[in-house]
């Protein structure tokens, strides 16, 4: 079996100096230093666009910095791509996965490797070394199933298995709990302690505090590209952290009691097929009114991402019906929908709420490029459609280089706000907010909910999914709990505890966890 790196050999060190990386009209890192000890957990901490990504890329031989110096257990290297620091022991897991869907696990991680067997393949030499790390790490995975039957948090655990076996020995993790539940973080924190115990150095980058304070030896702070200091985590609080990373207070928001309008989406009976042929919805019975946040409560896996896919006509509708305002949308095309006065935030943002090498202009007029005020008879309005851009822009705080800068270049949280815009300021009647806050800042999370907030004052009926059950207690008026397709109970905001909705997670009965 062939790996890309001596796996005897295993670095104890990296320094970064007074790193300098500059993108047109953005100074992304400016005089960064950084360092990461094996057998310790490093937290790079900052909201989005700080400068994070940028700078662990520069690590990673995706970018060159523009000044500044690496050094590899003391000795100066200069990475040109990811197979140079591959080759240095190197490794990182991105917050995309870089994973094909349509291979195997065991393809995934021999892609681009040369065979111990070539020309013939080694395929079953390479599923054992999976096993082997699987088993070592605590990281349960296939080696046979294809990357597109896995959930999110099984194909993190290949790309950290990728890179195990490659041998890194400095590995980061790019905002590693953006797409897991609670749960699986839990799973990924006790893989990363058995990491550190067998002498790998992990560079956490993450702007969720709780976990920076939970898992991470020392934290740096990156704000607006530069780097605000380092400590270690123990001798600096939660709040000393905030304002490093915001330079202000952030003070939590909640819903404020409303009176509700009348029922503008409801559900009856609805059912649907998972994509792996079984029987995700079983039967969902639900109403929001207008004016009312109802939060969706569960692990992940149990129905959510499918209903809100049904709700949005990206999922076929195996049973019962859907009315918006009383019509029946069950299966309406999602662009009637849109027409129709229904919004839709995506769980996946970069999958089904954006094209990546589209302009944040062309992203914003997805859907409305053809609108009557936005055209001179055949041909597009582009003056228009460029002024009514820089409004959104300016009004949902989009933090971009310019209105023709590619989606893919904008931080997690700024594409977030950009869809936001786009479907808020169609003034939908319905809003489907999938995991709106996920892989966002503080900052962003604080904005996104103060959005939510002013919609649902607006009329908006707002079924909001999220897997923070704190975001959920804290927006919503009713929570609705999962498990395994079904609605097993619908509480009030302030008439259960966390642990009462945790129990009914966990598939126990409303009347069982109320009495507990």
């Amino acid at each position: 079996m062939a790996t890309s790196s001596d796996p005897q050999i295993r670095i104890q060190s990296v320094e970064m100096r007074e790193i300098v990386k500059r993108f047109p009209g953005v100074l992304a890192n400016y005089k960064v230093c950084f360092d990461v000890q094996a057998g310790e957990v490093h937290a790079l901490l900052g909201e989005n666009g700080a400068g994070k990504s940028t700078l662990m890329r520069q690590l990673y031989g995706l970018y060159h910095p523009d000044e500044g110096q690496i050094l590899i257990d003391g000795q100066p290297r200069v990475f040109h791509s990811p197979a140079d620091a591959i080759q240095a022991g190197i490794g990182m897991i991105h917050q995309h996965f870089m994973l094909v869907p349509t291979l195997t696990v065991t393809e995934n991680v021999a892609l681009g490797l040369k065979s111990s067997r070539a020309p013939q393949l080694d395929l079953d030499v390479v599923a054992k070394r999976i096993d082997e790390l699987a088993r070592g790490y605590g990281l349960k995975v296939d080696p046979s199933a294809y990357v597109w039957q896995l959930s999110v948090g099984e194909q993190q655990r290949v790309e950290i298995i990728k890179a195990l076996y490659r041998n890194a020995g400095i590995i980061i993790l790019d905002e590693p709990t953006a797409v897991l539940t609670p749960q699986e973080v839990n799973d990924l924190f006790g893989t990363l302690k058995r990491m550190v115990q067998e002498g790998h150095g992990l560079v956490f980058i993450s702007h969720k505090l709780h976990e920076v304070m939970a898992i991470s030896d020392r934290v740096t702070v990156l704000r607006d590209g530069a780097m605000i200091g380092t400590c270690r985590t123990r001798e600096i609080t939660r709040d000393g952290l905030v304002k490093m990373m915001v330079g202000r207070e952030v003070k939590p928001l909640a819903a404020q009691p409303l009176q509700a309008g009348p029922v503008r989406l409801k559900i009856e009976g609805l059912r649907a097929m998972g994509d792996r042929e079984t029987e995700m919805l079983r039967g969902i019975d639900l109403d929001i009114h207008g004016g009312e946040i109802v939060g969706i409560a569960g692990v992940s896996g149990n129905g959510q991402r499918e209903l809100a896919q049904c709700l949005s006509g990206l999922r076929k509708v195996s049973a019962g019906s859907i009315h918006l305002d009383g019509e029946d949308i069950t299966h309406m095309p999602l662009l009637k929908r849109m027409n129709n006065g229904q919004a839709y935030i995506p769980e996946e943002r970069m999958r089904d709420g954006a094209i990546r090498n589209f302009s944040v202009q062309e992203n914003l007029f997805l859907r409305d490029h053809a609108a009557p005020q936005f055209t001179h008879g055949i041909f597009l309005d582009f003056a228009k459609m460029s002024a009514r851009t820089r409004e959104l822009v300016s009004a949902y705080s989009v933090k971009t280089p310019n209105i023709d800068t590619p989606i893919k270049n904008l931080s997690g949280g700024n594409i977030q706000k950009l869809i936001m815009a786009r479907e808020l300021s169609r003034q939908p009647k319905v809003l489907i907010a999938a995991q709106p806050t996920r892989g966002v800042d503080i900052g962003a999370t604080e904005y996104i909910h103060q959005r939510l907030l002013e919609q649902r004052a607006a009329g908006t009926a707002i079924l909001l999914i999220s897997e923070d059950l704190d975001e959920t207690r804290t927006l919503s008026d009713r929570i609705a709990v999962m498990y395994e397709g079904q609605i097993i109970g619908i509480v009030a905001r302030n008439q259960a505890t966390v642990e009462q909705i945790g129990l009914m997670m966990a598939g126990i009965s409303m009347q069982e966890a109320m009495q507990r």
